[in-house]
Order: structure tokens, then sequence, then C-alpha cells
């Protein structure tokens, strides 16, 4: 079992199940190969493909295998914490409406 703690990126052997728990909020996105996911609280399996995401919650287990008989890469990034989100989101708003917002200094 591999914890995933941050933004991470790691290869899933052809003949190998990786067992995960998420211990935070996650997106997990296929880099590579094909793969199937079985998640502990989901009566469905999902197979996905380059470019494929699947958010992940906190809590649950994944079980991971590539398919196709090759290695398959998979990353799994936490997402921006709230507050830089609603920065961010206020920054392109402020900017739409013609605002100028600065980083808090200013010259006298």
């Amino acid at each position: 079992m591999r914890e995933i703690s941050s933004d991470i990126t790691f290869e899933v052997a052809a003949d190998q199940t990786a067992s995960v728990r998420v211990t935070r909020s996650t997106r997990l996105t296929v880099k590579c190969g094909t793969v199937w996911v079985t998640r502990s609280d989901d009566t469905a399996d999902y197979w996905l493909e380059p470019g494929h995401t699947l958010r992940l919650r906190r809590g649950e287990r994944l079980w991971i295998g590539a398919e196709g008989g090759a290695p398959a890469w998979v990353g799994f990034a936490v997402p921006a914490r709230l507050t830089e989100r609603v920065v961010d989101l206020a920054a392109r708003a402020a900017q739409r409406a013609g605002v100028h917002i600065g980083d808090g200094w200013r010259t006298v």
C-alpha cells in the first residue's frame, strides 16, 4: 500500500496490481498505457486510457492494474488549495472588470 500525499507519477507493471489508499482528495490521470481501477466504495470498475482522469475521495482504497500486457504510468495530483482557487478566480474577475490588483505594496 502506498499513501498519496503529494503530486506523484508511478509505473504499474503489466503483471502487478497496485493497492493505494488515498489520504487526501486527489485526481488520478493516466499518463501512458491503459489501466483498470477498482474503488473500495464503488461497485463499478473503470478502464482508463491516456489523458483520462478520475477524481478520488479521501479515505478510499484503489486497486490499479495495467491492461493489455504492457506497463502503464499513472499520476496523482492533489488539487490546488481552496484559498489559491479563490484568489485566482478573484484576480481573473478583477482583470475582466479592468481593475488592477497589486501585491499589497505601495510606493510613496
